[in-house]
């Protein structure tokens, strides 16, 4: 571990402002010198203790809780202190400030600092240790951090089960099988002059096809975890008084954004995130799309179309009470062949008819129609913008995963089926086999966090809070 690893660390652990209850926590080894400062006694392991924590001139600071978690058996694998008091920011300030004012007298009994280089922890240190420590690995150890940061229950579930390592043992398995194989193929190369295929005689190639089956499934979770956790941005797009505000409205049940019968009244952005069956859907509605010589409505387009190009899905708002007038159609297909030039091609477009309450027409059969004021076909629309996002029924059990988890299994996917091309010219391509299979067990390690390198360490646990 790194200097910095072994330096003992102490913060607030509790959200910032103001609550009933807040705890400042401290890491380290051999803290019993700091605990008889600060508790005036030791404590019993994991037991807790009710006490003044007193100020060095031995006025209290404030009245509460003390609990000793000597190691390993802690949340970092280091001894740990957990002081519970009053939840005021300047109690919990004080009593920080304590600890590290405490930390750096002499102990009359050793005189020498009672907890030398105690100092405050950097975001994420105290789950970092707990990684490091091997207490968690690195999936569990962001699923803290996604547990913290759920907005759905689907999601909040999901990041349990992570931490509880339902994940982490789906990569285990298949890294069980992928080096169970790797010894095949490495006793094969090592012992070439032997008569006995091993390969064949072990169904290497059925052991290998297992293992691609078994992959995509997991990968088919992993995809589904990461869409609850990051879920996807969506653009309300469309001319002046299609009906976008009125929708976003709709979606969320509030009254968001101002609808008024005035084109232009949406000038910037207006931002909301619902769920359809626990997947976070980050809907944005823009302003209308038209040419314009007002200077702040023309700002608010180049906004529109920034969001548009950055979304994961459109929605293409059409007006049908306006469908058959010809100034209406040339501009909605003047949007569309902007759309269809500047999206990527994995951005889908959905267009959508608003007003159907009002018309007395139908839109073409592929296109979906609503009414945003009636709730007409809001459901359909729902149902379409979760296979959008590539949503499936929830499996049970379901994992919550990271965008990186996914990429690595991508990865994963790549070398097996190099490997199965290698596999089947055998002899000629055995050491290529062996690298393929290698590169795969890299990949999954990277995962759980056995094979990483201290930037992307410090890259997942900077995101994190101070205190956790």
């Amino acid at each position: 571990m790194l200097t910095r690893h072994r330096e003992p660390i102490a913060a607030i652990a509790t959200a910032p402002g103001r609550g009933a209850v807040g705890i400042v926590r401290v890491s380290g080894q051999n803290l019993e010198r700091l605990i008889v400062a600060l508790c005036g006694n030791t404590l019993s392991p994991r037991h807790a203790t009710y006490l003044p924590f007193k100020d060095r001139q031995g006025a209290p600071l404030d009245h509460g809780l003390a609990i000793h978690f000597p190691a390993p058996h802690s949340y970092t694998g280091e001894d740990v202190l957990e002081l519970q008091a009053h939840g005021g920011p300047v109690v919990l300030q004080l009593l920080l400030a304590r600890c590290l004012e405490a930390a750096m007298e002499t102990d009359p009994a050793t005189g020498q600092a009672r907890l030398p280089g105690l100092r405050v922890a950097q975001p994420g240190e105290f789950t970092e240790r707990a990684f490091l420590n091997d207490k968690i690995d690195l999936a569990q150890a962001e699923a803290i951090a996604d547990l913290i940061d759920a907005s759905t229950e689907a999601a909040a579930r999901s990041a349990s089960r992570s931490l509880a390592g339902d994940f982490s043992r789906e990569i285990h398995v298949l890294r069980d099988a992928l080096i169970h194989l790797r010894m095949l193929v490495e006793a094969t190369l090592d012992f070439p002059e032997e008569e006995i295929d091993f390969l064949r005689k072990a169904d290497a190639q059925g052991q290998l096809a297992k293992l691609q089956q078994q992959l995509a499934t997991v990968l088919q979770h992993a995809r589904q975890g990461a869409l609850l956790r990051e879920g996807i941005k969506v653009v309300i797009a469309g001319q002046p008084n299609a009906g976008k505000s009125s929708l976003l409205n709709a979606l969320a049940g509030a009254e968001l954004a101002i609808v008024t019968p005035v084109e232009g009244t949406t000038r910037d952005k207006v931002q909301q995130t619902i769920q359809i069956e626990g997947v976070p859907l980050h809907v944005i509605d823009t302003a209308g799309l038209r040419d314009s010589d007002d200077e702040v409505e023309k700002i608010g387009i180049a906004r529109a179309w920034a969001e548009i190009e950055a979304a994961d899905a459109v929605l293409f708002l059409h007006d049908l009470t306006r469908a058959e007038t010809p100034s209406y159609r040339d501009a909605d297909a003047a949007i569309a062949g902007t759309l269809a030039a500047n999206l990527p091609v994995r951005v889908p477009v959905l267009n959508v008819w608003n007003k159907t309450d009002a018309a007395g027409i139908t839109p073409p059969p592929e296109d979906l129609a609503i009414s945003a004021k009636t709730g007409i076909g809001l459901d359909a629309l729902r149902r379409r913008l979760l296979e959008i996002a590539g949503w499936q029924a929830a499996p049970e059990g379901l994992y919550i995963a990271r965008e990186r988890h996914v990429q690595a299994l991508y990865r994963v996917q790549a070398h097996l089926e190099m490997a199965a091309q290698h596999l089947a010219a055998q002899a000629q391509s055995l050491d290529l086999l062996a690298e393929e299979l290698r590169l795969g067990q890299n990949a999954l390690n990277e995962i759980t966090g056995e094979f990483t390198s201290d930037d992307l360490l410090g890259v997942i646990f900077s995101k994190f809070c101070i205190g956790k």
